[in-house]
């Protein structure tokens, strides 16, 4: 049982989802709750990890911090991805043990998924294919998090929790074009093209492929929940079991920012994967969580934080 006195420790605590969740954790009464800049600690380097330990004495840990990017990042860095998040991953497993915390929840990615996984996606199918190939680096290294979760907790009984969450999104999003994700990737090129008078926006592929989205704020939600409720290593979806095509996704966020100008698709761009969509039954039943955000509501609180903090992210 995690008590409300317990020291909680959160790697990537000043990211997008971990100053969501460190929020949500002092909101829910948890007073003793640290975090920890990169420069401070280098995850990828084990006596830095054992250090933290030593400094922080955390009684449980989440682990978010994670080398992460879009396609274009992901094309250009396959081998800092792989290395530095499984050398992340493997440190913290490995040491967290030795320290003797008693419960560590790790952050993996529906990038894991094989390439041509049926929709909706289900755990049972993380082991059926390669993944996609723009991400398969990032996405395996961070499934070798899950092997070593389940191995761990078969040798040694350590507990610790494997969630895998779909692409967020949210205030506080990074907005940087060439590291960003999807959504505030368009709603910056929308934005900028309005500004400039609203001229065409280029997006990546033909718009065909799928994604799912859920909102940064019921992210933290299900991971207070997984350690809270949580006493598995078997790996649980996280998402909004909702799937939405890419060029639908850009006609909502085109009308959210009022851009008034032509869409068009660079079809020398790679799509990624094809469809992704997760079912979250295991997620409602083991958790007893779901999201709670509405989509449209989202994109627009997302945008107004965009608007309010677009200085910071040019």
């Amino acid at each position: 049982m995690v008590l409300k006195n317990n020291k909680i420790v959160v790697t990537g605590g000043n990211g997008f989802l971990g100053t969501a969740l460190i929020r949500k954790l002092r909101d829910s009464g948890y007073s003793k709750i640290d975090t920890f800049e990169s420069s401070e600690y280098d995850l990828t380097k084990k006596e830095d990890v054992e250090h933290m330990l030593a400094v922080k004495g955390p009684d449980v840990i989440i682990h978010l911090a994670a080398r992460v990017g879009g396609i274009g990042a992901n094309q250009k860095n396959p081998g800092k991805f792989a290395y530095d998040n499984l050398a992340m991953g493997l440190n913290v497993i490995e040491c967290s043990r030795n320290y003797g915390v008693s419960k560590l929840v790790l952050a993996g990615t529906i990038c894991a998924y094989p390439k041509f996984t049926p929709v909706p996606f289900k755990e049972e199918n993380l082991w059926n294919g390669y993944p996609e190939e723009t991400n398969a680096p990032y996405g395996l290294a961070k499934k070798m998090l899950l092997v070593l979760s389940q191995a761990y907790r078969a040798q040694y009984g350590f507990n610790s929790i494997f969630l895998l969450p779909v692409n967020l999104y949210g205030p506080g999003d990074h907005f940087d074009l060439q590291n960003s994700h999807v959504i505030p990737a368009m709603i910056r090129k929308f934005h900028e093209a309005k500004e400039a008078g609203h001229v065409d926006v280029t997006l990546w592929g033909d718009g065909s492929p799928t994604r799912e989205f859920l909102f940064v704020e019921d992210c933290a939600a299900a991971f207070e929940a997984a350690m809270e409720k949580c006493e598995t290593s078997e790996p649980i979806n996280i998402g909004s079991g909702m799937e939405i095509s890419m060029s639908s996704l850009a006609n909502k966020i085109q009308a959210v920012v009022g851009h008034e100008g032509k869409i068009i698709w660079d079809e020398t761009k790679p799509n990624g994967q094809p469809r992704r969509c997760l079912d979250v039954t295991k997620a409602k039943q083991v958790l007893e969580w779901e999201a709670q955000t509405d989509f449209s509501d989202g994109l627009k609180t997302t945008y107004n934080w965009f608007l309010a903090n677009k200085g910071d992210c040019e």
